[in-house]
């Protein structure tokens, strides 16, 4: 189905009235290259003014990028659905403006993950402005918020290392490189060719380069937290848990020699038995 059904599938009646200006100065436009947020979304043109009152698609594009780091954390699945019917308006006879439901199930979602960082949910965003609609609810799993994300770290020691990675589900040594910036891709390092894989846990081996790339693309916040010492890249040894088809990082170290905890528990670990 096309990404945007549920958006109009919601919204009672289809043809919403405007206001006589908007309705006159409305035109439809490219959705710019560099508007990453609306990338891949199912149509290419949307209605300028859109429905948060941005004139023009250089101002759409400025305004939407800071969305981007709260859909990498997939705090709801459709959020980027709900933030593209109003930043980039998809280009129909007339507005489609999302519905209260829809609404109200992505701020549920992406409020608590947002107060984390200190930011309330938008008032220009308020759901009661959005129409009602027919659907009884949506329902989806609301993520628990969590306000701590991974961090660059040293060993402790070889002992205490080797114990966190007896407790992880995987553990990987792997080398990113940072990429010039694409509007096609939310990442912004690449993973090298060769992964030192040391634990894979419940993953296949096929599966692993797979699973650490859609986390580059995903946990936006943990890789800028892993690399803030690191603005080109480098390698880093990381553990975590398998989460369905999503990796958790929590866990990341810098590989560097004087980190000698690190070295000795990745020699070690080889011939290492956790206790059960």
């Amino acid at each position: 189905p096309h990404p945007f059904s549920l958006v109009l599938s919601c919204v009672l009646p289809l043809h919403l009235p405007l206001p006589l200006p908007m309705q006159i100065s409305s035109r439809c436009v490219p959705i710019p290259s560099n508007m990453a947020l609306c990338q891949n979304i199912g149509y290419d043109t949307m209605r300028m003014p859109n429905l948060l009152g941005h004139e023009s698609p250089a101002e759409a594009v400025q305004q939407s990028a800071s969305w981007l780091p709260l859909l990498a954390r997939e705090c709801h699945p459709d959020a980027r659905i709900f933030l593209c019917s109003l930043f980039a308006p998809i280009c129909l006879d007339r507005f489609i403006s999302p519905c209260r439901s829809l609404c109200k199930s992505v701020q549920d979602s992406c409020a608590p993950i947002m107060s984390c960082y200190g930011y309330p949910w938008p008032e220009i965003l308020r759901c009661d402005q959005y129409p009602a609609d027919h659907l009884i609810g949506l329902n989806f799993s609301v993520p628990q918020a969590s306000c701590q994300d991974c961090e660059l770290e040293e060993a402790s020691s070889s002992k205490d290392t080797l114990e966190t990675f007896c407790r992880s589900d995987f553990v990987v040594k792997l080398r990113v490189t940072r990429l010039e910036y694409s509007p096609a891709s939310l990442s912004q390092f690449s993973l090298a060719a060769k992964l030192d894989v040391l634990k894979h846990g419940p993953l296949l081996g096929g599966q692993i380069r797979s699973r650490i790339e859609l986390w580059l693309e995903r946990d936006a916040t943990c890789v800028k937290n892993m690399t803030r010492q690191h603005p080109r890249g480098g390698t880093f040894l990381v553990t975590g848990k398998v989460q369905g088809e999503r990796l958790v990082v929590n866990k990341a170290y810098a590989w560097q020699r004087r980190d000698k905890n690190l070295m000795a528990a990745a020699r070690k670990w080889k011939h290492h038995r956790c206790r059960s």
